[in-house]
């Protein structure tokens, strides 16, 4: 069946006048650095430039072969622990996981396009305590991969930030570190030899001038003992901290490749310290788990289901405004990368990291909005806020009866985008989870995750050698760009039908029998 036109963004769906949003904390307008959710896994983030040896840093704290961390450009790499080593690729367009090897020796189909993520998996017994991710390189990042990492660096709980000792921090770094330093994540830096050795760069133009770093002191016959690592990295903290005063509680340590114990230490105290953090902030039973809950004497008097209803078509359209302005953005900034940057044989991982972002913007928009359409309804019928306890209740409750409404059917899919710039579906277990570049935690949200990615055929068409051809890579983008926006107005529009109805249906049922029956 197809569907009906489609409404402007700027309609209001409700012909009354617009509704009063949930009474919540606001939605958010971008990806960044946030609280870990609850359950959410330890890990520790390792970002940098090219060049700097992060791979070898990162194989010398786990005491894994480099060779073992390598993984396609712009994919993603997480270190976990298990009793037998694995290495599995996850695809956007396929329902399972592909053996992996870097050499390409790993048996099955040869992968259409670059993995969003590879985990491995080793019996080191460090990666008990935390798992590792490795992130692109920053200077391939953008703006959509800063994002990315900002959010994947919130949710695991630590950055490490290793730069050679003769590259200075760009300002894309230091802006996505001053984003780190605002938060509670844990900031780790390692410096690691250039290729000159220990000798430190040139400050580069657009930063600001350091404060005066502490001289050495001793008599002059002893000023050749000075440690050179040391000096580097001092210098490098007094260039990085004139910019990000935030900064300052970081820890700083020389890449020394036959002493990694420190750093291994010091990232071992900070995770056993969040762990406590975050079991102690996570009780393993909420208040009002198993309390008996009455509903408000009268409620079903109250306009509790219009409200409800004229709530959610509020939601739905402020989140389509939202996504149709960042597709604007995003066409804009795949428009100059095509023109003056990385043309049309990185178009397809361009666009690839800005669906990503798009899907995770849109998903934590999503959640915020339902979280408050189920605790303002939730406030109505059963005369108070609601204990965590009860909103987890409420929530299992809402998520079950979403499949007994046809708008609520089917929305674990992946919008995938063709070489003809349409947009495909699959559907079913395990294809949403080959779109997360850091996976995190099991989802206990009332929806299932936004996903949009690139196919494999659209992958191979612009990396192809024929297809240099900027105009038609800008028209294919913008033609590209409108089938998601279509595809995401009527997603969106019907997940909030199906929170609509499945939540009305729990609440009818609790006015009914005079207790919250979830």
């Amino acid at each position: 069946m197809k569907p009906g036109p489609l409404p402007g963004v700027d309609v209001p769906d409700e012909p009354g006048g617009p509704a009063a949003p949930p009474r919540r904390a606001p939605l958010p307008t971008r990806l960044g650095v946030t609280e870990p959710p609850a359950g959410e896994p330890i890990a520790v983030v390792a970002a940098g430039p090219a060049g700097a040896a992060r791979r070898d840093v990162l194989a010398a704290l786990l005491g894994l072969a480099p060779e073992r961390l390598a993984v396609p450009p712009g994919s993603w790499l997480l270190v976990d622990h298990a009793r037998v080593s694995t290495r599995a690729a996850y695809v956007p367009g396929y329902r399972q996981p592909h053996a992996y090897a870097p050499d390409g020796s790993a048996a099955g189909p040869a992968l259409a396009r670059p993995p969003r993520r590879v985990e491995l998996t080793a019996a080191e017994p460090l990666l008990r305590r935390f798992a590792v991710v490795d992130t692109p390189d920053t200077g391939t990042l953008g703006l959509a991969g800063g994002r990315l990492l900002l959010d994947a660096v919130g949710r695991a709980g630590a950055l490490l930030f290793v730069i050679a000792a003769d590259q200075a921090f760009t300002a894309a770094e230091r802006h996505l570190l001053a984003e780190v330093a605002g938060s509670s994540a844990e900031v780790f830096v390692v410096v690691t030899p250039g290729l000159s050795g220990w000798a430190a760069p040139p400050a580069p133009a657009d930063s600001p001038a350091p404060a005066d770093s502490p001289a050495p002191t001793g008599p002059p016959e002893l000023a050749g003992a000075v440690d050179p690592a040391g000096a580097v990295v001092a210098a490098h903290r007094a260039a990085l901290l004139a910019a990000v005063p935030g900064l300052a509680r970081a820890r700083w340590y020389p890449a020394r490749p036959d002493d990694t114990e420190a750093l291994r230490r010091a990232i071992v105290g900070w995770a056993a310290d969040e762990g406590l953090r975050r079991g102690s902030a996570q009780p393993p039973e909420p208040p009002g788990a198993h309390d008996r809950v009455p509903v408000l004497p009268g409620a079903e008097a109250t306009d509790w289901a219009g409200q409800l209803e004229r709530q959610a078509r509020s939601c739905a359209q402020r989140i389509r405004q939202d996504v149709a302005l960042e597709l604007a953005d995003m066409h804009l900034r795949v428009v100059q990368e095509i023109v003056f940057g990385v043309g049309c044989a990185g178009l397809p991982q361009l666009l690839d990291r800005e669906l990503e972002a798009l899907s995770l913007l849109a998903t934590a928009l999503c959640d915020q909005a339902v979280r408050g359409i189920c605790d303002d309804a939730a406030e109505r019928v059963l005369g108070g806020p609601v204990s965590d306890g009860v909103r987890r209740r409420i929530v299992e409750a809402v998520r079950f009866g979403l499949d007994d409404h046809p708008a609520g059917r089917g929305l674990d899919r992946v919008l995938l985008v063709t070489s003809t710039a349409g947009v495909a579906e699959l559907a079913g277990p395990g294809a949403a989870d080959a779109l997360r570049g850091y996976p995190g935690a099991e989802r206990a949200e009332v929806l299932p995750p936004v996903a949009v990615a690139l196919s494999g055929p659209c992958w191979q068409r612009w990396r192809g050698p024929g297809n240099d051809d900027p105009g038609g890579a800008r028209a294919w983008a913008q033609r590209a760009l409108r089938e998601v926006e279509l595809e995401l107005t009527r997603e969106v529009s019907r997940r909030f039908e199906a929170v609509r109805l499945s939540l009305g249906t729990v609440l009818a049922d609790a006015l009914d029998h005079g207790i919250l029956l979830a």
